[in-house]
């Protein structure tokens, strides 16, 4: 079998267990499993072929015409390098996770045929985007993760707060895909065509019209995919969905596919300076505000969404400085102990027995509940804080190295003024990376929070799948020396500077966040709503109005005293109020888009019922008036009709009499 149709495979073996877990849901629930496994594993199975077989040499292109268009034609193309093989894999290998520990985790879910199906569709749409030689094939797989986000993050349609998340994502991303089609189009047609080596070709030769503008048009597309600054507000509150759907979305398909785009049309981005610093402004608004805002989130999965928010800011922070091989390298290894971080979350709140207790101020003490959980957490945790030799570490540093050799000077790929922004950010945010990833540690396994009920051990395909992803977590970031053939012959060997400043920013904010959690573990108290006296510093409104602002929920009539019983807020200090609601975006947003609009509605509707409709009620009114005048004068007396005709022709002779005097 030739290595296209391998590869053409790929992508289409999850759709068609998509298609035959939808048909077969109801009909043969005993095949849902299966088809949710096994396809996806096929893939993934398929997918290392490739890999093997492209090894990271000449790129794979194989392209038809899928439809006559009379102009720029549509191809039905594929493209294959090492970026694309490797991300592949990695598609593969956290799908198959995904499928496997959610047979576990949504075991008793009636709603599990069509989940499992959508999450097929899903793996599906993020293999036809990154194996795509063609912009607008590319563009169908990007549409279709859209829906398929929007279907799993309301999942839980039930509750309110599933329904608001699964609609915002949807609106936001739509938001950014509209200019991103408008620069897909602009590329097309500068192009002569759709292919990507086309453009990228017309790229080189100095082609591109108006390079700075199809860059930023682009580039708000994949703020929205990618979650990053200002498009990033959907990616929090996404958590009320399933948390494999989290990892899913998090790890290797939606905001891993906005990086990828960047990485395989990088020239474009190139071609324009200006675009080139937008995009590092971006990348370190995205890293440090996300970062601040994971350090005061008391739902887990909120610390985990912010923490990829940051992540992927140092994704597109090494795109900014040029060097997209520092930029994929870190999207694997994220993708390995971000899906290794959720999936260990999922079984701590499958533990607990409900989604609603993932508060960390709820938990405690969790070690000997949870041992596979703790123990594969915790090698996550330290590969997030970039700790060597963990897999983040190599990862994280070559994006801080290739930054160092821009600012300095040593490479023409970017502006200096881009490296130094991605820099400077780069080490501020090492710092608080490490805080709030030894803060969640600290809560989650050694909290003092009530003992919650046990609901005993966690199914056996939940357990083995965070063994499995704790190998690349541990050891993927080894594999630098091998990696550089993959992407374009980059070195991704660690810098010494960076390496330095980076491990030691990284260890005074480890050590600093656990001497503050020591500093108020002796402080932390319960305050019952109402008895302000409990705690000197505590107000029973500011716990509830902080409990609410955060995303805490308040159980029955306790809520935790805010000063207290968090290292965050004691780090943070007066800016914790505002980092644990997203620095107000939200409220910002709504102030300047969402009111807005909804006072051009009422406006809309005023106008519609008492303007429109009243024009057409009185057009409709006045011939009822004149019909009933008529209807009246039907008497159906013949008596009647007759004075009426003898009086009607006296008064018309009369008439006549006048005017023939000439009176």
């Amino acid at each position: 079998m030739t290595t296209t149709t391998l590869a053409v495979l790929v992508p289409l073996l999850p759709f068609l267990g998509a298609a035959a877990g939808l048909l077969l849901g109801r009909t043969a629930p005993g095949f849902v499993r299966p088809l949710a496994v096994l396809p996806t594993l096929a893939s993934l199975v398929l997918a290392v072929l490739v890999a093997a077989r492209q090894g990271g040499g000449t790129a794979i292109d194989s392209a038809t015409e899928l439809t006559p268009t009379g102009s720029v034609p549509i191809e039905l193309a594929l493209h294959i390098d090492g970026f694309a093989a490797l991300v592949a894999v990695l598609v593969g290998v956290v799908a198959t996770c995904v499928q496997i520990y959610s047979t576990g985790y949504l075991r008793d879910d009636p709603r599990y045929p069509s989940y499992s199906a959508l999450v097929s569709l899903f793996t599906s749409a993020m293999l036809l985007v990154v194996y795509s030689g063609d912009l607008i094939v590319l563009l169908v797989g990007w549409e279709v993760m859209g829906i398929c986000s929007y279907f799993l993050v309301g999942h839980y349609w039930e509750t309110p707060e599933a329904r608001a998340a699964s609609i915002k994502a949807f609106l936001v991303t739509k938001l950014g895909d509209v200019p991103f089609l408008i620069g897909l189009f602009a590329l097309g047609t500068d192009a002569g065509s759709f292919r990507i080596t086309r453009v990228l070709g017309t790229v080189a030769s100095g082609g591109l019209h108006h390079p700075t503008l199809v860059a930023l048009l682009l580039l708000a597309g994949v703020a929205g995919k990618s979650a990053q600054f200002p498009l990033h507000t959907w990616l929090p509150d996404a958590m009320a969905g399933p948390t494999p759907v989290s990892a899913l979305i998090h790890a290797a398909t939606m905001v891993a596919a906005g990086v990828y785009f960047i990485a395989r049309l990088l020239p474009v981005f190139e071609a324009s300076s200006a675009a080139m610093v937008v995009l590092a402004v971006m990348a370190a608004v995205t890293m440090a505000g996300s970062a601040l805002a994971a350090l005061a989130q008391d739902d887990i999965k909120r610390v985990l969404a912010y923490s990829t928010i940051g992540q992927l800011g140092y994704m597109t922070g090494a795109l900014a400085v040029g060097d997209r091989g520092a930029a994929v390298f870190h999207l694997l290894s994220h993708g390995a102990f971000k899906a290794l971080l959720f999936l260990a979350a999922g079984v701590i709140i499958h533990a607990a027995g409900t989604n609603s207790l993932a508060a960390m101020s709820r938990m405690k003490d969790l070690r000997a509940r949870v041992p596979d959980a703790y123990w594969t957490m915790t090698v996550a945790l330290l590969s997030l804080a970039a700790i060597p030799p963990f897999a983040g570490f190599f990862s994280k540093e070559s994006v801080l190295g290739a930054a160092e050799h821009v600012a300095t000077g040593h490479t023409e790929h970017a502006p200096g003024a881009a490296g130094w922004i991605v820099l400077v950010t780069g080490l501020v945010t090492a710092v608080l990376t490490a805080a709030y990833a030894t803060r969640l540690w600290l809560l989650v396994f050694r909290g003092h929070g009530p003992e919650a009920p046990d609901h005993g051990k966690q199914p056996l395909t939940m357990n083995a799948v965070l063994w499995v992803l704790c190998v690349p977590s541990l050891a993927f970031g080894l594999a630098y020396g091998v990696l550089p053939g993959w992407f374009d012959g980059r070195s991704l060997t660690p810098a010494l500077t960076t390496s330095v400043l980076g491990t030691g920013l990284a260890l005074v904010g480890g050590l600093v966040t656990y001497g503050a959690w020591r500093h108020t573990t002796a402080l932390a108290t319960r305050v019952p709503l109402g008895a302000v006296a409990a705690h000197p510093e505590a107000d029973a409104g500011l716990v509830e109005a902080e409990a609410i602002a955060s995303h805490t929920p308040v159980y029955g009539d306790v809520a935790y005293a805010p000063d207290p019983a968090d290292p965050g807020r004691l780090l943070l200090g007066p800016l914790h109020r505002h980092a644990a609601v997203g620095f107000h975006l939200d409220a910002v947003y709504d102030a300047l888009f969402v009111r807005p609009v909804r006072a051009g509605a009422s406006l809309v509707r005023f106008l519609d019922r008492e303007v429109v409709e009243t024009y057409v009620r009185g057009a409709g009114a006045l011939p009822r008036l004149l019909g009933a005048a008529v209807r009246r004068a039907q008497t159906g007396n013949v008596q009647t009709y007759v004075s009426a005709l003898l009086a009607g022709t006296v008064l018309l002779a009369v008439a006549a009499l006048l005017v023939a005097t000439g009176v």
